[in-house]
């Protein structure tokens, strides 16, 4: 039985395994992820992202409760940061949802940037593909804290959630530009210190003084404190506003597509990038071209290029 049969049976392990191959780049993935993809496409993606220490994790801890009461299964996707040194992750965010690792309902993968910006790692919609097929209801997507660059989101989510807290400085400054327009909801989680009123205020200054969106929808703000569970009752049921929004819209088809296209944009990026590198290691040609950029006798813009032509000539 192949490796997306034994998944699309409930196989745990299998989907674990073939996570882990997607995780290493290993070809024969590729096989299941093609004979898993008409199975996806019924699961509600969440994204969940926002700056360091912002209690991200222990929200997707709180809201996976919730979700279990309704009787829904859950998938999470945690993503950290990689260090540049040595390519490990600290990998935290499952020891803080440990509680669910015994609950069958629930699948934890976390997962490396590996070097990505942008918040998430080269895998994740694979692996979130990989979940949808396993039939999970919910999959809530937590990505690395870094700022503006995290806009990535938006092409993997249904409704994007960007978490904030008081004292992180200059709060317009942390809200601005990039990671506001990505926001479907504002969470300012650890309501319970002092500055929460001033976030909240320039939150909304920054959203009223930002364009109207295409799709009609005005961002609404929730105030938490995970930890003790408050505020989440009102969040989740703020996702279900959201969801029913675009549903009865044009919206989620529309972000139905611009996800298919980004997909599909990253694959055929990623199939060209390593057929190129294949070949340039085949023919030996990195010593050339790397004594041609340093010596300055040739540049980066015009290999490319000729590259390029030449791989479009063979064909």
């Amino acid at each position: 039985m192949s490796l997306a049969r034994q998944i699309l049976n409930g196989d745990i392990r299998a989907a674990s395994r073939l996570m882990r191959d997607i995780d290493d780049r290993i070809p024969s993935a590729m096989d299941a992820l093609k004979e898993l993809y008409p199975k996806t496409g019924n699961a509600y993606i969440i994204g969940i992202t926002g700056p360091p220490g912002s209690g991200k994790s222990t929200l997707v801890d709180k809201m996976v409760d919730f979700f279990r009461k309704e009787g829904k299964t859950v998938g999470i996707v945690a993503v950290d940061p990689t260090s540049p040194f040595t390519g490990g992750a600290i990998l935290g965010d499952r020891i803080r949802m440990q509680r669910h690792a015994t609950d069958e309902g629930v699948f934890i993968r976390s997962l490396a940037t590996r070097g990505c910006l942008g918040g998430l790692s080269r895998s994740t919609q694979d692996i979130v593909n990989v979940m949808d097929a396993m039939g999970k209801d919910i999959i809530l997507v937590e990505t690395v804290g870094v700022g503006q660059d995290e806009v990535e989101i938006v092409n993997t989510a249904h409704t994007s959630i960007v978490v904030l807290i008081p004292g992180l400085g200059d709060d317009i400054q942390a809200i601005k530009a990039g990671i506001i327009e990505i926001g479907d909801l504002f969470v300012i989680n650890k309501c319970d210190r002092e500055g929460t009123e001033k976030v909240e205020r320039d939150l909304r200054m920054v959203l009223e003084m930002g364009r109207k969106r295409e799709d009609g929808w005005e961002p609404a703000i929730f105030k938490t404190e995970a930890i003790q569970g408050k505020g989440i009752f009102e969040l989740v049921y703020g996702i279900y506003r959201h969801k029913q929004a675009m549903e009865q819209g044009q919206a989620l088809q529309k972000k139905l597509r611009e996800r298919a296209k980004a997909t599909f944009l990253e694959v055929l990026e990623s199939e060209v990038m390593s057929r190129f590198i294949q070949k340039i290691e085949k023919d030996g040609g990195w010593e050339t071209i790397l004594e041609g950029l340093t010596k300055r006798e040739t540049d980066p813009y015009s290999l490319a290029e000729k590259m390029m032509i030449e791989e479009l000539k063979s064909h």
